[in-house]
């Protein structure tokens, strides 16, 4: 592993992490406005009647971001510790192999050949461990995507209902406004963690 591969990786795990953290704070903000709605929704009555099943849709769908997201960091901490482990084997092969070849036709160049092939497979398998993580943690950022989606529909039907709602409104179109702004800043956060992760993998 070069040293700009090594800090590629390290990079883009941190990065991911930044991003996971904008994620939840955004899906904890969906959650209060759910509460806020369902609050309005409850005041405005029968005028809002349409508009108070939303409120459990925006809850359940920030409820499942959350604990995407939670699930997600575990395994963005265990990449984490992959990378380290990975940039320690190869380090260790590398300095077996540049041994093995200062001790070329030497009296004890055999006995550097089992301790390299240790290393030299225990460096496989971290690449190996890696890039399966990595794969794993691409299908789950491409899950929290459907709750995403998802409260943009919502968001739109929450407009949709939100125009029957005579003085209230103004204030259940600020909410359908806050969840699509929401999940679109989602989107583009877990996007960014798609590409981080898709370019390491292509330099693995």
């Amino acid at each position: 592993m070069k040293v700009g591969q090594t800090k590629s990786q390290f990079v883009a795990v941190a990065s991911i992490a930044a991003e996971l953290s904008a994620v939840m704070d955004v899906a904890k903000e969906i959650s209060l406005a759910a509460a806020n709605a369902k609050a309005i929704a409850f005041r405005a009555g029968e005028k809002a009647k349409g508009f108070q099943p939303i409120t459990d849709f925006i809850n359940e769908l920030a409820k499942e971001t959350i604990e995407l997201v939670e699930a997600i960091n575990e395994h963005a901490l265990s990449l984490y510790q992959l990378t380290v482990d990975e940039h320690r084997m190869t380090d260790a092969y590398n300095k077996f192999e540049a041994v093995s070849a200062l001790a070329k036709d030497t009296a004890y160049e055999d006995s550097l050949k089992q301790p390299m092939l240790k290393a030299h497979h225990n460096m496989t398998e971290c690449k190996r461990d890696f890039k399966s993580n990595v794969a794993q943690l691409l299908e789950q950022l491409a899950e929290v995507m459907h709750p995403a989606r998802a409260a943009r529909v919502i968001a739109a039907n929450s407009r949709i209902e939100a125009s029957q709602a005579g003085e209230y409104l103004q204030s259940l179109q600020a909410v359908a406004e806050s969840v699509d702004n929401a999940a679109q800043v989602i989107h583009d956060n877990v996007q960014r963690c798609r590409s981080a992760l898709s370019v390491v993998n292509l330099t693995e």
